[in-house]
């Protein structure tokens, strides 16, 4: 059975280490704690879970860091966490199963990142994260901000899943603060790392600066084919902010040419067309959302309720402007079987019940 070292780089969080070293300490055979430079009771709080905890100082790189704290582990696999990240009760079995019967030549293991979450706490924003990684050199993070491992080797899928549950705001504009130091410093970004500059750039409201970094990533040969369908959406949300909404409609359609359509920009490309009146196009966008396979496997983003939850209750919409009640009312409740608790489809059951 393969041993796993926890190996995770911390700053002041004293209000998430607690949860998240309780959720995973009796399913790994080694902590490791890597301190860039704590003010608060972290270190003291980590010290009664391991001896392992190393001070590093801080280079505003996140990757420099992560493989500094990989460099101390001394276990087979690697696994990363985020100290306001939790191994949920529930994963536990799943965790102990896969320790036991992973293949030993497995070099990395995909495990679901969920990061949102609905009314009743079901995930509701969620991708896959390399979480076990071989202890060798030739596994390395890069990347300053959004830092990731390039897969290689054999890579495993196991449908386990780390929650990221932040307590509070956190450091928002830490991140947008790096990518402008690089920038400033004479560092070119490559096309990943102009992908999420981008990103911070929407995420901070500065709707122009986004527009024109996302469109030199969309023009530029390289970038992985899941950014640029993502990049397209965050675009054509800038471009909805700065008033162009025929911008936003092209930069939506334009995903298309990378890869088969995604229901994230189905069912954008259908709000645009309900926004519009124009509900029969609206509709067939929606459909298309709802027949959309959901390929958890690419690697991208994925947004469950776009494949049939928002869709549904999306055509219940569409249907009733139409005056067709009793085929909105049939979408209502395909909705509310995906999501019983939704204050929308509650409320559209209290008004076709009244009807």
């Amino acid at each position: 059975m393969p041993t796993i070292s926890l190996c995770m780089i911390v700053k002041n969080e004293e209000k998430h280490i607690t949860r998240c070293l309780d959720s995973v300490a009796g399913l790994v055979e080694e902590i490791i704690i890597v301190d860039t430079g704590s003010t608060d009771q972290t270190a003291e709080i980590a010290s009664n879970y391991t001896s392992d905890i190393y001070t590093y100082p801080w280079k505003d790189d996140f990757a420099d860091a992560r493989n500094y704290s990989f460099s101390k582990a001394s276990m087979d696999y690697c696994m990363w966490m985020d100290a306001d990240d939790i191994l949920e009760k529930s994963e536990h079995g799943k965790f102990l199963q896969l320790k036991q019967s992973l293949p030993p030549d497995t070099d990395i293991v995909m495990m679901k990142y969920h990061t949102s979450f609905d009314e009743a706490g079901r995930p509701s924003f969620s991708y896959f994260r390399e979480r076990w990684v071989r202890n060798c050199a030739q596994y390395r993070w890069v990347g300053a901000v959004h830092e990731a491992i390039p897969p290689n080797g054999k890579v495993a899928y196991s449908d386990i899943g780390i929650s990221h549950k932040k307590i509070g705001a956190g450091n928002p504009g830490r991140n947008l603060r790096i990518y402008q130091k690089m920038i400033s410093d004479g560092k070119p970004l490559d096309p990943r790392q102009q992908y999420y500059y981008g990103r911070e750039l929407y995420y901070h409201k500065l709707y122009k600066e986004a527009v024109l970094v996302l469109e030199q990533f969309l023009s530029s040969e390289g970038g992985w084919v899941e950014n640029k369908i993502e990049a397209c959406a965050v675009c054509a949300n800038c471009y909805y902010q700065l008033g162009q909404e025929q911008a936003a409609l092209d930069t939506l359609l334009r995903s298309m040419g990378f890869d088969l359509p995604r229901a994230e920009l189905c069912c954008e490309i259908g709000k645009y067309f309900l926004e519009h009146g124009n509900l029969h196009t609206a509709i067939y966008w929606y459909e298309t959302a709802l027949h959309t396979p959901k390929n958890e496997y690419s690697g991208g983003f994925i947004l469950p309720d776009c494949y049939d939850y928002v869709p549904l209750l999306q055509l219940c919409v569409c249907y009733d402007k139409l005056g067709d009640q009793k085929k909105a009312q049939e979408y209502n409740e395909m909705a509310g079987a995906c999501k019983p608790y939704s204050p929308a489809y509650l409320y559209n059951k209290q008004y076709f019940d009244s009807l």
